[in-house]
């Protein structure tokens, strides 16, 4: 049993915790990063994607950034296999698009269900969430010394503390965008950050996180040494707007694009806009993914300046399959979370992608001189 299991308080004093049972000392900030530290590859390839991605929504780089990789990540070896066939591609694409892997450890559940690598790394309710920060942080680690930058959801405000140094692009889910939590926590986060529209399609929520994000804060939280603290924060001027469709309807199309625009001038905000492929913009069928992809090219070709990036929910095998049982028997390649496009298939897509806007996107730096 390690060390922060034993430290387990069991808690009844008749009056406060009535509902806790237990409560487990975890390993702080500063031992994980101890244990495993940045090193300066690895810090090279952070700040170095999170400078390409300021200056796209700066629009002093015509690229497009792309967010893609599995909906969520249960298997470190598969993250491995994925990352590396990812890598290649991504130099291959590099002129035109700036892939980033999306390394989601986090899940939001509606209900109940499968939390996420860093909640419950054995995928069987243990919830050795002491485990989990250290595979999370170690697998980012990994990605980051092969050159690949890695993306992710801050579900959890305390997660960033051990993990966030390693992170180039951020999203604020839709469940958590209205959060004053998220917004405060994204306000001091170092990275760009991605605010989704809310599940009903709503853009008000995100607009005014925009507002919010960019504004100082001070709020509870945790230092580096695990001790309670008032954070307080400069303000995140790289808040954007992640369009992921909403209320069983797609937002991706040129209407509703143009509709977003209208919106985020008039709230005097930058028009930069993500368009997330999935959930409701592909009523959450993988095989819709490439088409919206495909329409959102289109969509730049035809002159869109707004557009600069896009995610995708994809891995080595296609669509998704149900943890009914040990993790051993699951399909490997597949996700256990939201369907994904397979690996040939995004290949495909991405090559296409570049390949069509490699003399489109130059004329954006035009225009904007």
């Amino acid at each position: 049993m390690s060390k922060t299991m034993a430290d387990a308080v069991t808690v009844d004093d008749g009056v406060d915790n009535l509902n806790v049972v237990a409560q487990e000392l975890l390993p702080t900030p500063e031992d994980v990063h101890n244990r495993l530290p940045l090193t300066e590859a690895a810090r090279d390839t952070v700040l170095v994607g999170r400078r390409v991605v300021e200056d796209i929504l700066d629009r002093r780089d015509p690229r497009v950034f792309l967010v893609v990789g599995p909906c969520s990540i249960h298997d470190i070896d598969l993250a491995h296999d994925y990352a590396r066939r990812l890598k290649a591609l991504a130099d291959e694409v590099k002129d035109t698009v700036f892939i980033i892997m999306r390394v989601y450890f986090e899940k939001p559940r509606t209900t109940v269900g499968w939390k996420g690598l860093i909640n419950d790394p054995h995928m069987d309710d243990s919830f050795r969430i002491d485990e989990g920060l250290y595979k999370a942080r170690k697998l980012l680690l990994d990605l980051a010394e092969m050159g690949l930058p890695a993306a992710t959801e801050a579900l959890d405000p305390i997660t960033p503390q051990y993990i966030s140094d390693l992170i180039t692009w951020t999203a604020i889910g839709a469940r958590t965008t209205e959060s004053q939590t998220h917004r405060e926590m994204a306000s001091g986060l170092s990275t760009p950050v991605g605010f989704k529209n809310g599940t009903d399609g709503s853009l008000e929520v995100a607009i005014n996180a925009l507002h919010s994000v960019a504004h100082p804060h001070s709020f509870l939280g945790i230092n580096g040494q695990g001790q309670c603290a008032v954070i307080r924060t400069r303000g995140n001027r790289y808040g954007h707007v992640v369009l992921r469709g909403g209320g069983g309807k797609p937002n991706y199309d040129s209407v509703n694009i143009a509709l977003c625009e209208k919106e985020l001038t008039a709230a005097q905000l930058p028009p930069n806009l993500v368009v997330d492929c999935s959930h409701a913009n592909s009523n959450k069928d993988p095989g819709l993914q490439p088409l919206v992809l495909d329409n959102l090219v289109n969509q730049i070709t035809e002159g869109n300046r707004s557009i600069v990036g896009m995610m995708v929910e994809s891995n080595i095998g296609w669509g998704n399959q149900k943890m009914n049982g040990s993790p051993e028997d699951l399909v490997y390649g597949v996700s256990i979370t939201d369907a994904c496009i397979d690996w040939e298939t995004t290949e495909k897509s991405v090559r296409d992608m570049a390949a069509r806007l490699r003399d489109a996107l130059p004329a954006r730096l035009e225009k904007a001189s």
